[in-house]
């Protein structure tokens, strides 16, 4: 797979949980750090999703807040 985004993090997938319209994956990056995406039903569905997958938690963002 080529894509532009430059921030992707490789790892495990340790969770997948549907929702009515929208799930939720868990991404385990190494270290204990564990990305969670919100996607589609539909994209978990086309992606075959499921615990133990090696996949890719691409981020692209235009902005990153940070608070104190």
């Amino acid at each position: 797979m080529r894509i532009s985004a430059r921030n992707q993090l490789k790892g495990t997938v340790v969770g997948v949980e549907k929702g009515q319209t929208t799930g939720h994956v868990r991404i385990d990056i190494g270290n204990g750090v564990i990305v969670t995406a919100s996607i589609t039903n539909e994209s978990i569905d086309d992606l075959a999703l499921k615990i133990g997958d090696s996949a890719v938690a691409i981020i692209k963002a235009s902005d990153v807040m940070v608070g104190k």
